[in-house]
């Protein structure tokens, strides 16, 4: 499973801060997904930065 930040994102860091493994900060202050597939070993984690989304800008893909 892969993970897209969409344009809804707000740059609150809270998906960097659940799972800096999967997702980052762009130049631009708004999170992006690494855009390769999610290891098992961090897969709740994603899915738990995905869900936190206040503005629900985190998409499985």
């Amino acid at each position: 499973m892969k993970y897209f930040v969409n344009e809804n994102c707000i740059g609150c860091g809270l998906c960097t801060n659940v799972c800096p493994e999967v997702f980052a900060m762009s130049d631009a202050g708004v999170a992006v997904a690494s855009g390769n597939d999610v290891p098992e070993t961090q897969m709740e984690s994603a899915k738990e930065a995905a869900h936190g989304c206040p503005v629900d800008a985190i998409e499985e893909c």
